[in-house]
């Protein structure tokens, strides 16, 4: 069987490059920040600046293939999988890092046919790793393969997670109260790195045991999703079937053991999901 999609991933490892050096680059400078849906839900022109980046060099390369871009779709894009091949891109994940020098700023390409993810590009540019995984041929980091924990007793374990951009009084209560049942299984802890594509990779790693949230998007985690699958980890839903990547909620972990327990503790709370019709409202 030809291997189709090996050209495809090496330009998008080579465009995440790229786009790392305007990042770094940018550190040095001022950068306009802007917010989205919140004060605390941030954007800067360098997120526009390497989506245009990404999406021009791959529609030149491949101007058949479709796109899903965190910032065409804040702009109005229809956020939609098809079965064409449909490259889903974050262009800085972890933007409030970003704005404020906090190391870890990852570029997220994945790269989906049929809506099955195919291959996954995470650089954590601040770093220089770059997480790549291809279905079916492992998951390595700047060329070193990655191997998931082998724990599989959650007491014995680190667990992520992050506190999103929601600050509704409601909301924020549920996510404490989330984590006050994951911390008190007990867990070794709980942590975070402000970027739901690295917080994976660090599963994918074996460094860290699970990862789960409520609020993330299709682009924050399509890339990484392969990197764990490749690394021999599992992706569940919050309340235990398969992960459905338009359902804004992911528990990604090194194993289904680990996994189900910690839906067992979670408690799911409403997220309109990426792919919702324009105007649809929770």
């Amino acid at each position: 069987m030809p291997d189709l999609w090996q050209d495809a991933m090496d330009h998008a490892v080579a465009v995440a490059k790229k786009a790392g050096e305007i990042i770094r680059d940018a550190l040095q400078n001022d950068m306009k920040v802007m917010c989205k849906s919140s004060s605390v839900d941030l954007v800067t022109k360098t997120d526009q600046k390497v989506e245009q980046l990404i999406i021009a060099s791959v529609k030149e390369k491949f101007p058949e293939h479709g796109f899903i871009g965190e910032e065409s779709v804040a702009a109005g894009q229809p956020c939609v999988l098809s079965d064409s091949p449909t490259w889903i891109v974050d262009p800085v994940d972890g933007t409030t890092n970003f704005v404020h020098g906090y190391p870890f700023v990852a570029v997220c390409i994945g790269f989906a046919v049929n809506k099955k993810l195919e291959f996954g590009v995470v650089y954590s540019c601040i770093e220089d790793k770059m997480y790549t995984a291809r279905r079916g041929k492992g998951a390595f980091c700047n060329g070193e393969s990655l191997q998931v924990s082998d724990q599989k007793v959650i007491n014995q374990s680190i667990i992520a997670t992050e506190f999103g951009s929601d600050r509704d009084p409601e909301v924020v209560e549920k996510i404490f109260s989330n984590m006050r049942k994951i911390l008190c299984l007990p867990v070794h802890g709980i942590r975070g790195a402000g970027s739901a594509a690295i917080n994976m990779c660090l599963v994918a790693s074996g460094c860290v045991e699970a990862y789960y949230e409520i609020g993330v998007h299709c682009w924050d985690v399509a890339a990484a999703a392969v990197i764990v699958e490749e690394a021999g980890g599992v992706l569940m839903d919050l309340e235990g079937g398969p992960m459905d990547l338009m359902s804004r909620r992911i528990i990604a972990a090194n194993n289904k053991t680990i996994a189900e327990r910690i839906s067992k503790e979670i408690e799911a709370y409403p997220a309109l999901r990426d792919d919702a019709p324009p105007g649809t409202t929770q």
